[in-house]
């Protein structure tokens, strides 16, 4: 699984109430793991050789990723807003 500096890997949870993990690829040998990461949920550094439940996300397709997860946060916060009182 190739990867670049600037690159997410996602770890995907199979366990009920877990939660994928993020890291930003810090750095890798040649592409290829191990990778040196930056846990997102606790800003810890590591080295990573992914197993089969991770994989890498490009800087770019990240990005897209974040802004419509960021659009659709706004579009849910609005409409609590203006949502009539129940009842």
């Amino acid at each position: 699984m190739p990867a670049h500096s600037g690159d997410w890997l996602v770890v995907h949870s199979h366990t009920e109430g877990s939660h994928n993990r993020r890291a930003e690829i810090l750095s890798t040998h040649d592409g290829e793991p191990p990778y040196t990461v930056r846990w997102l949920d606790d800003g810890r550094e590591s080295v990573v050789f992914p197993g089969p439940d991770a994989q890498v996300v490009s800087a770019a397709d990240q990005a897209v990723i974040d802004h419509t997860q960021s659009k659709l946060i706004s579009r849910v916060q609005s409409s609590i807003g203006t949502a009539p009182p129940a009842g």
